[in-house]
């Protein structure tokens, strides 16, 4: 999508009057966004039924407006005031009729899959939560954090794939939770760019990682051995969410796959750089990404032979 999203929210944004968006135009308005600013969701759209792309696209929509109202809209009030704008937006289609094309779309996956507005909400407090709350004192108080940004995610695609329980909740939960998990070891430093750290302070001060280091980047053993702690609990969260696969349609396991090894990828990466993550960056090379898809494939075929 051409539009930045500075341009999308002076044409759909609070007291815009833009006319009536048709279900059709609301539907390609999400693939778009969906396929221009998730790199993955090419790749994992390939493997989707058919019959579910519009409505993961229509979920996928409406939090990639959240994350964006929270974060490019250049300061905490604004972002709170348009978040609840957003959250107002969610409840039309509830109890309305939706206007936004997100909503418009994301009301046909509701009604569909009959979604409870309870995961929606949740992520909406969550990205609140990051306007208010930038550090994180206990590994509890993350964990209570990644129930509202991350889990909420799990449970919206149990729903879309019909298959939503209690126990297979809890699984998708480590899973996701691990995924959120994994993100914040890959981005110690972009965090903390936005004034943001979730390395737990009780575990950095367990370490002996101080304050001061932490504000001047020193990458000494304190941090070495601080980030090999974290990234091995939140291995052990991807390895306990991992008996989901076998709960799930089998159309959907690759995809499933596909995010825990992901995960389980970033993890090694970050070993490999010693845990540096203050000099660089550590993300999946195209082809490390086309090896994970290929062993996704071949699981899903030895599994059902």
């Amino acid at each position: 999508m051409s539009m930045t999203f500075a341009q999308q929210l002076r044409r759909f944004g609070p007291c815009r009057d833009y006319g009536p968006v048709q279900p059709s135009a609301a539907h390609i308005y999400c693939s778009r966004l969906a396929r221009t600013h998730y790199e993955n969701f090419t790749v994992a759209s390939l493997l989707l039924p058919r019959r579910l792309l519009r409505h993961f696209q229509a979920i996928y929509a409406y939090c990639r407006w959240a994350d964006d109202l929270a974060d490019e809209v250049g300061g905490e009030n604004e972002a709170l005031e348009l978040l609840r704008w957003w959250r107002n937006e969610l409840l039309r289609c509830y109890t309305g009729e939706p206007k936004h094309p997100v909503m418009i779309a994301l009301k046909e996956t509701i009604q569909r899959f009959r979604i409870p507005p309870e995961p929606f909400v949740r992520l909406l407090f969550a990205f609140e939560q990051d306007q208010i709350i930038k550090r994180y004192q206990t590994y509890e108080e993350l964990l209570h954090y990644c129930q509202h940004s991350a889990n909420p995610v799990g449970h919206l695609v149990l729903y879309l794939c019909e298959s939503f329980n209690p126990e297979r909740a809890r699984l998708a939960d480590r899973i996701c939770t691990g995924l959120q998990l994994a993100n914040f070891w890959q981005d110690v430093a972009r965090d903390l760019d936005m004034g943001r750290v979730y390395l737990p302070a009780e575990d950095r001060h367990r370490f002996g990682y101080s304050d001061d280091d932490l504000r001047n980047r020193h990458y000494n053993q304190q941090f070495v051995d601080l980030m090999r702690f974290e990234v091995e609990r939140t291995r052990a969260l991807f390895h306990q969410g991992q008996p989901l696969l076998c709960e799930m349609p089998s159309a959907l396991r690759v995809d499933i796959d596909l995010f825990i090894q992901g995960g389980l990828a970033i993890l090694r990466k970050i070993e490999q750089t010693r845990y540096n993550v203050w000099a660089n960056r550590p993300v999946l090379a195209k082809w490390e990404k086309a090896v994970l898809l290929t062993r996704a494939i071949l699981h899903r075929v030895k599994v059902s032979s």
